[in-house]
């Protein structure tokens, strides 16, 4: 596949092979972009702008509408791809993709409910007899980075609030998965003028780095890792950010959950897509009241768990994104059992898979827990009571989501307003999301909200209009 740049479909010399996490093999190759080339993108999205600006809502909602139609049509295809680039089991792959067409759908209705508001400028002196209102506006330029866990969905939750509030669009997919947003940018831009929307196959110390230190960017729209996320921070400038930068996401049971709800919730969470979820469950928090049960029936329930080919329906886990992160996954459970975890099941490596595993008497201290493991791991630390239970959860720098499981409803809004994430979902696992809802962390994990209604918002400007009546 080809880059996009201004309405062209780019190609280079140089190329960055797409090989399959399951078998290692090559699938495709896309052009190595360069700094000039996202300069060029950049160029493009900014000359743009106007163009941009001048359509209307009711026709940006129907172009939204049309993309959704196109790629609706393509639903299946779009699955194939994301399976092959990043290992996701199919049958995930196919929740991925209608996800996405709903995001599309939600951008396409937010484009026509871009409000401003009427001031009360006579509640303060000096305001009688004067009318104010605002409007909004958009930014101009929004750059977009995107990773390899969900390569279609995420690179949609930037692209279309930016293209309903009527934004320009750079988006850097990862260099490990990018050809489900170079289709879907292909397919996008047959009904956006040229230059709307620009993809740039590339590095992140060139392509990324253009895109978040060029002035002619409004807005860096960031997935990925703390360090990254905090670089782009320092070199922005006077760029709005939007930053998502992963979670270590607890999930508490306490001693009158729902046990066989709060295992499904362990099950769902710390193995999807292989655990490379930043809402993945990545400690279990459980009560000593309960904790042999519960992890007795944990590991009976992910025993069962088909690893293997992602491509066949049946199958739960996948591979890691690469070789390097399962053996990365693999060294940090090797660390949490030298230093007194019990490995229970799992623990095994074959190239890019690792089978899902269970960690008993983790300490909170631990590698595994205090950062965020991107694998299939259940790590499991035994509190006493509810107080310890959050002590645990908020011993970390992240805070993007949490989960509790109780039927104690003190217990539960106890949870909600103690413990420190973005999201707190109660007798739900932390990987619980729709795509309209606000989702942002706090603490390291991030700066900002996505999630369609709320991207809009902040890929807008606020501008004040006064009218003298007299």
């Amino acid at each position: 596949m080809k880059m996009l740049i201004n309405g062209n479909l780019i190609d280079k010399d140089e190329k960055i092979e797409i090989k399959n996490p399951a078998n290692n093999k090559i699938i495709d190759i896309v052009p190595l972009g360069t700094r000039e080339d996202a300069s060029n993108a950049i160029m493009a999205a900014f000359n743009t702008k106007k163009a941009m600006e001048e359509i209307s809502s009711r026709k940006i909602s129907e172009s939204l509408y049309d993309i959704f139609e196109e790629l609706e049509k393509n639903s299946k295809k779009f699955a194939e791809i994301i399976t092959l680039e990043s290992g996701k089991p199919i049958k995930d792959s196919k929740e991925e993709v209608k996800r996405s067409l709903q995001t599309i759908k939600l951008s396409a209705e937010e484009s026509k409910r871009i409000y401003g508001e009427t001031i009360p400028m006579d509640a303060c002196m000096g305001g009688k007899n004067v009318l104010g209102f605002t409007i909004k506006l958009p930014l101009g330029v929004v750059g977009a980075i995107t990773p390899f866990n969900y390569p279609m969905n995420l690179a949609i939750h930037k692209i279309a609030p930016a293209i309903a509030s009527k934004n320009t669009v750079i988006l850097k997919p990862s260099i490990k998965a990018p050809l489900a947003a170079l289709k879907l940018a292909q397919i996008m831009d047959s009904y956006l003028p040229d230059g709307a929307l620009n993809v740039v196959t590339g590095r992140g110390s060139t392509v990324g780095d253009e895109i978040v230190t060029n002035d002619m960017v409004d807005k860096i729209s960031f997935t990925g890792s703390i360090a990254t996320g905090t670089y782009i921070s320092k070199k922005a400038c006077m760029k709005k950010l939007t930053l998502e930068l992963g979670g270590n996401d607890p999930l508490i049971v306490l001693e009158d959950a729902n046990m066989d709800k709060a295992i499904d919730g362990v099950v769902k969470g710390s193995y999807l897509n292989a655990g490379q979820v930043c809402i993945g469950v990545k400690r279990i928090i459980v009560d000593k009241k309960v904790a042999d049960n519960f992890v007795q029936e944990l590991v009976t329930k992910t025993q069962k768990i088909k690893v293997g080919d992602p491509m066949d329906p049946k199958t739960d886990v996948g591979p890691l994104i690469d070789e390097d992160a399962a053996i990365k996954v693999e060294k940090v459970v090797h660390e949490a059992i030298n230093g007194g975890a019990e490995l229970l099941c799992g623990g095994k490596r074959e190239g890019a898979f690792y089978t899902p595993t269970v960690l008993d008497n983790v300490d909170a201290k631990m590698g595994i827990v205090q950062n965020e493991t991107f694998g299939p791991i259940s790590p499991i630390v035994r509190v006493e009571g509810i107080d310890e239970a959050l002590k645990v959860a908020n011993d970390t720098k992240y805070g993007l989501q949490a989960g509790i499981f109780t039927n104690n409803l003190g217990n539960a809004i106890k949870a909600a307003k103690v413990l420190e994430a973005g999201g707190v979902m109660i007798n739900k696992q932390s990987t619980y999301r729709t795509d309209n809802m606000p989702f942002g962390g706090f603490k390291m994990s991030g700066l900002g909200k996505e999630g369609v209604k709320y991207a809009v918002e902040d890929m807008t400007r606020t501008k004040l209009i006064v009218v003298n009546m007299i």
